[in-house]
């Protein structure tokens, strides 16, 4: 490939990741980290840019990307893709970004309730990108991405050169820790189980575009990784700026959303709310035409549905469920999210810990990978139940006490990592037979 195929490849990861929901997150929390918001954007970064990185790298090193499963048991291999495809998709996020689309890009200027007709539009033009994933790069690496970013660059400048407010103190969460806080807040953007199924339609459009050879395949995959991770690092410092910034005019905000409108208005005017609806119109666009086209490669790949198909159904289950309203999407599916994420990253951390499989440690690496996963899952729930505020006071003193990180909602990944350790010794300490595949 060239410098220009990458690029354009790199702006279309970036602008798969930067749903509404990322430009929204970072504003808030460096408005409440006030005077220590690079503190919070620095650890938030790590784990909002870090983990998805590190997941689309080990994707890359796959032969391919349902490998990731491939030493578990086969019901528990496709329930898992199963899951976090469906819930990623027409079950919560696709339908999720439709209603953010239209809460931040139309309502403002109409006065009435133009969701379902709205729904209708937005998943019939999501359809149509889908339906051509060879042209994905071009419809929004090469046009959609470049019009976002300058959008995007264009405020951030504006803010730059006339700040509408300076930091304000922090706030008591953010006074003492606030590296620890913009960590967690990272995590829960869930950005690390969203590049396991962006990894489908990324990797695949890198390896349909190379020669073949796979050091150089693997090569690609680093250097768009790296732009997908400059430019979003650099988005989340623009909207962390302009969040620590907005004291003076979105000092009461309860979401990001909140301050990103009051700050488009105060710079542009009415032609910054505009500016605000059509970048927050492309961001979801991007995101659900991604999505839909992950699913769709799927369940084409692993159940034989034609991709069309599948394409059609997810979007009409998407424009279908987007009027159910986002506080019932959100309570139905955030659990399941909640809990796969743990698995996700549980599983990423598996292959990068135990061996290459062959038929001589098949079986070894099904128990090492069962057992990582089980205790992700429970450890995981656990996180997701306390998050949902769903424990028993008694519970949540007893994981206080014995879980290191169940206040920060992660009591999974010390477990994780310990047995992760204990699969790893036991592999070294284990007399290896000679392998028969590699």
């Amino acid at each position: 490939m060239n410098r220009r195929e990458l690029a354009a490849i790199g702006f279309m990861t970036f602008a798969l990741f930067l749903g509404a929901g990322n430009l929204i997150f970072p504003p808030l929390m460096a408005q409440q980290a006030g005077e220590n918001w690079l503190y919070a954007i620095a650890g938030f970064l790590v784990t909002a840019v870090g983990l998805p990185a590190l997941t689309l790298i080990v994707l890359g090193r796959l032969p391919s990307i349902d490998k990731l499963t491939a030493a578990l048991p086969q019901w528990m291999d496709r329930s898992f893709w199963f899951l976090i495809l469906t819930t990623i998709g027409p079950a919560f996020a696709l339908p999720r970004a439709v209603t953010v689309a239209y809460e931040m890009g139309i309502k403002p200027f109409y006065s009435g309730n133009g969701l379902l007709l709205f729904s209708i539009i937005f998943c019939g033009l999501t359809l149509a990108l889908a339906l051509k994933p060879g042209k994905l790069v071009d419809y929004i690496g090469r046009i959609m991405t470049p019009a976002l970013i300058i959008m995007l660059a264009l405020l951030t400048v504006f803010a730059l050169f006339n700040p509408l407010g300076a930091p304000m103190a922090a706030t008591e969460a953010y006074q003492q820790s606030p590296i620890a806080n913009g960590l967690t807040q990272g995590y829960m953007t869930l950005d690390a189980i969203a590049a396991v199924v962006f990894g489908w339609v990324i990797i695949n459009t890198i390896r349909l575009r190379s020669s073949g050879n796979e050091s150089a395949t693997f090569r690609y995959i680093l250097i768009i990784v790296a732009i997908y991770a400059a430019l979003m690092a650099l988005c989340y410092l623009a909207m962390g700026y302009l969040g620590a910034t907005s004291s003076n005019i979105a000092a009461h905000a309860t979401n990001g959303g909140e301050i990103l409108a009051a700050y488009a208005a105060g710079q542009f005017g009415a032609m910054g709310q505009v500016m605000l609806a059509v970048i927050t119109l492309i961001a979801c666009l991007t995101t659900t035409v991604g999505i839909t086209t992950a699913n769709a490669e799927y369940y084409q790949n692993s159940y034989g549905f034609k991709f069309k198909i599948s394409a059609v159904v997810i979007t009409l289950l998407t424009a279908t469920i987007s009027n159910v309203g986002l506080e019932t999407i959100i309570k139905v599916s955030l659990p399941v999210i909640l809990v796969l994420c743990p698995i996700a990253i549980a599983l990423i951390m598996a292959v990068i810990f135990i061996p290459k499989i062959s038929r001589s440690n098949v079986r070894e690496i099904s128990v090492g990978q069962l057992v990582v996963v089980t205790i992700a899952t429970l450890f995981g729930t656990l996180d997701a139940l306390n998050i949902l505020a769903k424990l028993p006071e008694s519970v949540i003193k007893i994981a206080q006490q014995y879980l290191p990180l169940f206040n920060d909602n992660v009591s999974w990944l010390l477990p994780v990592m310990i047995a992760l350790v204990l699969v790893k010794l036991t592999r070294m300490l284990t007399p290896q037979k000679q392998p028969l595949l590699n």
